[in-house]
């Protein structure tokens, strides 16, 4: 089965939004063992929406679409389903009945808007949405699949997970398509090619290397008749590719460094601080966006001038002697961090980042009763990325430490 995926909205087309839905239902279409070959952005344009829809029938069975359910004039979605088909929208009162309780629960009166939402064409089902208004809809005709889904990516995945993927797995029959994402830090892409070309010619499983700012990820994805046959092909690549970058490994699939190092921390008992001053929060965000980082995580000091880091009680004559930002400050930061906040551990990141140059340097300080470790971080990029680069490469000394002293 081929599949192309619309997602609909001007947003999209000006930047002004990241298409996060069609990067999750490509993956999700590659694991039924669906080839997706196109996926068509389109604006709130219903001519253009028609005609996108048109082609994506035409060299797809099943077609995917995402946004445009809403209650507003813009949201066009299935007026252009109805076009396409040639069919006429009639209001559906059992859904225009569900639509008006839910909104009954708050106070003001229910939106007569909303009611487009309860709008369906004859050639379609509704599929309930427990997280929204909007209904989606899985439509059948000519041999076609149409399925409008809601913008929202938590709305979307929701819909998909409870509505839309049962179903499908029970019409797909083939091949499996099964991908395994390998995550590395501290190796430039070209040199994982390097070190990966014996491999990258390969047809099946396949492999591709992407940059993230959390480092160098590697996709291997392997087609079988079976589960069990695409499993076998991903386990015996994944086999080479840790043998050759073993050390650099931190993670697969849905990993973070800050779920890895978590999970490090809980086993072991071992709580942590941190303290920083050039990343602005942004390691203590990351550490506490964790959903079990209060098992591990006593929190996080913020000291972007010199009163600051005083204030907290980082010795005067450090500062003095080495500078505001230094490898000297981080260490006494660290430290600072861990005894203000009695945890076991204490992490600091300082620095000076130069937007204006695209580079700069970060200071990293782990301490703790049996270990205190320093690094320096040459970063490039904008400030965001060089902020997270400090982040990403300070809690990859604190897992390399975790895995060896602790």
């Amino acid at each position: 089965m081929r599949a192309e995926i619309v997602p609909v909205g001007t947003e999209i087309l000006l930047g002004n939004i990241i298409d996060l839905d069609s990067s999750f239902l490509a993956n999700q279409l590659a694991l039924l063992g669906i080839d997706l070959y196109f996926i068509s952005a389109v604006g709130d344009n219903r001519q253009r929406l028609v005609e996108t829809l048109k082609r994506a029938c035409e060299r797809a069975e099943l077609v995917v679409v995402t946004g445009g359910l809403g209650p507003t004039q813009d949201d066009i979605t299935r007026e252009a389903i109805a076009e396409l088909l040639g069919e006429e929208l009639e209001i559906d009162q059992e859904l225009w009945d569900g639509l008006q309780a839910l909104f009954r629960r708050y106070p003001g009166k229910v939106p007569q808007s909303n009611m487009r939402q309860a709008a369906i064409i004859p050639s379609a089902h509704a599929i309930a949405n427990s997280m929204g208004t909007a209904p989606g809809w899985w439509v059948e005709k000519d041999d076609r699949v149409i399925i409008a889904l809601p913008g929202p990516p938590d709305e979307m995945k929701s819909m998909w997970q409870k509505g839309v993927l049962p179903r499908l797995q029970q019409r797909v029959t083939g091949a499996i398509i099964l991908s395994r994402t390998l995550k590395t830090f501290r190796l430039a892409e070209a040199r994982v090619g390097e070190l990966m070309a014996s491999l990258s010619g390969l047809a099946n499983p396949t492999l591709a290397t992407y940059i993230h700012p959390d480092g160098v990820h590697l996709r291997i994805t392997a087609k079988g008749g079976q589960m069990e046959e695409a499993e076998h092909l991903v386990s015996q690549t994944e086999a080479r590719v840790r043998e050759a970058l073993a050390e650099y490994i931190w993670g697969v699939d849905d990993d973070t460094l800050s779920s890895v190092v978590g999970g490090l921390l809980r086993a072991r008992n071992l709580s942590l601080a941190t303290m920083e001053s050039c990343t602005e929060g942004l390691l203590c965000s990351t550490i506490g966006g964790e959903g079990e980082s209060r098992d591990f995580f006593k929190g996080g000091l913020l000291a972007c001038c010199d009163e600051a880091k005083m204030a907290y009680g980082v010795d005067c004559s450090v500062l003095e002697q080495h500078g505001a930002e230094s490898i000297g400050v981080a260490g006494a930061m660290a430290e600072t961090a861990r005894r203000k906040l009695r945890a076991d551990i204490g992490v600091s990141i300082g620095g000076d980042l130069r937007p204006d140059t695209h580079s700069g340097s970060a200071f990293a300080a782990l301490s703790s009763d049996r270990f205190e470790r320093t690094a320096t971080h040459m970063l490039r990029g904008d400030l965001w990325r060089m902020k997270q680069r400090a982040v990403y490469a300070t809690l990859f000394d604190l897992r390399e430490i975790l895995l060896e002293e602790v």
